[in-house]
């Protein structure tokens, strides 16, 4: 078993800060020495999803495990994954619920592809 990772990083309100860091976090490379200790993220890789090389949205692990605010939707102690689609963090019943609601859109996509095939004489 590996030892826990730990980071310090400078904040401008409580100086170096050393905390555990997640596996799955990528580093702290955007962090600057003026954030406050409140903006700390946690990231994990960004996972692109895309339709024919056009960027439909980014999503991957977030935690802020000094947030102030911990809204889980927009920040929280709690690992979640944010969705730059929604402009949201998602726990696990909320990304299923957005899961759930992209199939629903996939089978309206597929009716209106039925229907314009059919418009269309069924060439396609």
């Amino acid at each position: 078993m590996s030892e826990p990772r730990t980071v310090t990083l400078a904040t401008a309100d409580h100086g170096d800060v050393t905390l555990d860091e997640p596996s799955w976090c990528i580093g702290h490379a955007d962090h600057r020495p003026d954030d406050q200790r409140a903006d700390i993220l946690h990231r994990g890789p960004d996972v692109t999803l895309t339709f024919r090389g056009h960027h439909i949205a980014d999503v991957g692990l977030v935690q802020s495990p000094f947030t102030v605010t911990d809204v889980p939707e927009l920040s929280s102690r709690t690992p979640g994954v944010s969705v730059s689609l929604i402009g949201r963090t998602l726990d696990p019943s909320g990304l299923y619920s957005l899961a759930a609601a992209l199939d629903g859109y996939a089978d309206q996509l597929r009716d209106l592809a039925d229907q314009l095939s059919t418009i269309l004489g069924g060439s396609e």
